[in-house]
């Protein structure tokens, strides 16, 4: 053994060391404040702690009707002043109203100033110059807090949209609006609310029944061990009884097809063809046509004889894959310790995707506040060009904007730094993927090492080596980091490339022409098969580096021609292994979660005081079948990743081998018996 692929190692440790560097760089310029708590006009978070703003959490818009929806007051900067304030509204009021009756009705002014800008309280300055200079709301309607901001009380009353039971309001400038005018600038409010209700429920429901999905999760663990000792035994028969069963229901749908067709003999209009008819929108007139059904027959007879045929032709490599298949579960039986693995895979990658999502974060919210005009005028020359709020009083923009303010729009700035955000987010993305990638590489390259020794064993168990799954793992990172970051590379630059095609696909939706989508699908496409296409071959590559401990290149080529001179075998192994572990994955988490089902809804009488009273039973039920299904996955692709080490070990057995003294076969009885004496005898040179 000798390290491979040295320079890709050192990058890799680079950009490494280049991503921790990233990380600190943001975590010294970012604020995740931003993103918790909303920001006012003035560039100030409501609910600092030792801030003017400590006891005022929420956000409260001057005028809603300016916001275009609760995605817009989230997301972006609403065009209209924003003040922090300690409660929401409670009461439909107008500024006109309270101006006039502050004499008389002083508890009022007292609460409407409150969602003026503060130290405002001037009630004798003109409505006309309050409201130009958005010292104070022309008016202010009952609401409740959703995401630390004030939306509109909504309800429904007799089917009719209602705030406070009331469907008209005063605007505070002369006008008596429709409750629906609210709807536009807060749509969807009623339901995100509903569903704010519905996940409070939902996490009730976790908290009263998470050991109960444990206690799941752990029976789906035991079930898929025994499938995966099981398949030891039944691999050959789950497979051919799936098979017969596929013949029989093709046999069937022939005889049906034929009975059709003989039963519409005679019946009026029943001899038409589909071309005399033609295009209709009810398809069951098709079927009232003879010709329909003899099409239907015709091809079902097809596909029956090219089943019987393959089966026929291909029933040698058929039993070399149960073979396989059952030595899988052989070779796992010896090495148990590899069905635990994958966690340390999960571990590595939920260690990835915290720091991508930690580093993210901080970049999008590094920066300092950036301030833009905001006229009322729609012709105002200055409007959006950044401002200083301290010195912007000062300035003629006033005077030849009249109302125009100088408010806050986002974070920012106009150094290097803040400059190349973007660029420092897709070398975030990039990494990331470069890091998942190596993960799962290391993860096969280790399995592979583990279950090669397996193979390679001349008398099982005995010649295994001790601990094969940690020897592995060290072989693999000692020897191999820079080939195994390598391919990790190659995959991660086109996932990358597809990311950007799905965002410029999502950007230019309903502003591109029909050629521009057929283009952007074509290269969707195209980059999708060649991922795809590219994990098949680092897969098998790192099995070869694993058993041969060559570089990247060199393993992927001969992995790759190892496979073309065996292209059938691989085919049939490839579909027989996905069928049975496929079915395993199904009969998994399907039957937990009809045991859960059953127990959630009380339906057992043994345990039906023990099941916990809950809001919604699919929660905990469909997170048990999720989760069973994917720790099912977790086992079997352990199991997947044995047989594909097997078989190649196995092709290269019979390349290099010829079964005589000299040169034995390293290959179990059962594939001795399979191969026959043909295969087994001497090669001649």
């Amino acid at each position: 053994r000798h390290c491979t692929d040295i320079i890709c190692c050192v990058i890799f440790i680079v950009v490494i060391l280049g991503y921790i560097a990233l990380g600190i760089v943001a975590w010294v310029h970012g604020d995740p404040r931003k993103v918790i708590y909303p920001t006012d006009s003035y560039g100030q978070f409501c609910g600092q702690k030792d801030t003017p703003n400590e006891n005022k959490t929420i956000l409260f818009y001057f005028n809603i009707l300016k916001c275009a929806s609760p995605v817009v007051l989230i997301n972006l900067q609403c065009p209209t002043t924003q003040l922090c304030v300690s409660k929401c509204p409670d009461r439909f009021a107008t500024y006109i109203d309270v101006q006039a009756s502050y004499r008389y009705r002083p508890d009022q002014w007292n609460y409407f100033r409150q969602f003026c800008k503060p130290g405002f309280n001037n009630p004798r300055k003109s409505v006309a110059q309050v409201l130009r200079d958005e010292d104070c709301p022309s008016m202010i309607i009952p609401s409740r807090p959703f995401l630390k901001r004030c939306f509109p009380d909504f309800s429904t009353k007799n089917g009719v949209l209602t705030v406070a039971n009331q469907t008209t309001f005063k605007d505070g400038r002369g006008k008596t609006r429709n409750v629906t005018d609210l709807r536009e600038a807060a749509n969807g409010i009623n339901n995100v609310l509903d569903a704010r209700s519905v996940g409070m429920k939902i996490f009730e429901d976790y908290a009263i029944s998470w050991y109960w999905i444990l206690i799941g999760l752990f029976i789906a663990m035991i079930v898929s061990l025994l499938f995966l000792v099981l398949l030891r035994f039944m691999a050959g028969i789950l497979f051919w009884i799936f098979i017969f069963g596929v013949i029989g229901i093709i046999g069937y749908g022939i005889w049906h097809c034929y009975w059709e067709y003989d039963h519409l003999k005679g019946i009026p209009g029943s001899d038409l063809t589909v071309y005399d008819i033609g295009f209709q929108t009810d398809f069951r007139v098709y079927l009232q046509l003879r010709q329909t059904w003899l099409a239907f027959m015709i091809i079902l007879c097809v596909v029956e004889v090219i089943i019987i045929l393959m089966l026929i032709f291909l029933r040698n490599r058929i039993r070399i894959a149960i073979a396989l298949l059952k030595e899988g579960s052989r070779a796992i039986g010896y090495i148990m310790s590899t069905l635990f693995y994958p966690i340390v895979t999960f571990v590595l990658i939920a260690i990835c995707i915290s720091y991508w999502a930690v580093t993210a974060v901080f970049l999008a919210t590094s920066g300092e506040p950036v301030y833009k005009v905001m006229a009322n005028q729609t012709l105002c020359k200055y409007a959006n060009l950044t401002c200083d709020p301290e010195t912007f009083n000062r300035t003629n923009v006033t005077k030849l904007c009249p109302g125009a303010q100088c408010t806050f729009a986002f974070y920012g700035g106009e150094s290097l730094y803040h400059k190349y955000i973007f660029i420092f987010q897709l070398a975030n993305a990039f990494v990331f993927l470069w890091l998942v990638n190596f993960a799962i590489a290391l993860g096969q390259c280790t399995l592979a090492g583990a279950f090669a020794s397996y193979y390679w064993a001349y008398r099982k168990p005995a010649d295994i080596p001790l601990w094969p799954l940690f020897s592995s793992f060290g072989r693999a990172i000692r020897y191999h980091t820079g080939s195994l970051a390598f391919g990790a590379l190659i995959l991660a630059i086109v996932q990358l490339i597809r990311v950007i095609l799905e965002y410029l696909d999502h950007k230019l939706k309903g502003t591109q022409n029909s050629f521009t989508r057929f283009l952007l699908c074509c290269l969707k496409c195209c980059f999708w098969c060649l991922e795809k296409f590219l994990k098949f071959i680092n897969r098998n590559a790192y099995i070869m580096i694993a058993i041969y401990g060559k570089n990247f290149c060199t393993s992927a080529k001969e992995a790759f021609f190892l496979l073309m001179r065996n292209v059938v075998r691989v085919a049939v192994l490839d579909k027989v292994t996905d069928f049975l572990l496929f079915l395993g994955k199904i009969l998994v988490a399907g039957g937990v979660g009809v045991l859960a089902f059953f127990f959630f809804t009380r339906r057992i009488p043994l345990f039906a005081q023990e099941a916990p009273a809950l809001n919604y039973y699919w929660v905990p039920l469909l997170t048990v079948i999720i989760g069973s299904y994917l720790v099912a996955h977790g086992f079997f692709s352990v199991y997947a990743m044995c047989v594909d080490t097997l078989f190649l070990c196995f092709c290269e057995d019979l390349e290099r081998n010829d079964g005589s003294t000299a040169k034995p076969y390293f290959m179990s009885a059962s594939l001795h018996r399979i191969l026959g004496k043909k295969e087994l005898s001497p090669k001649k040179a």
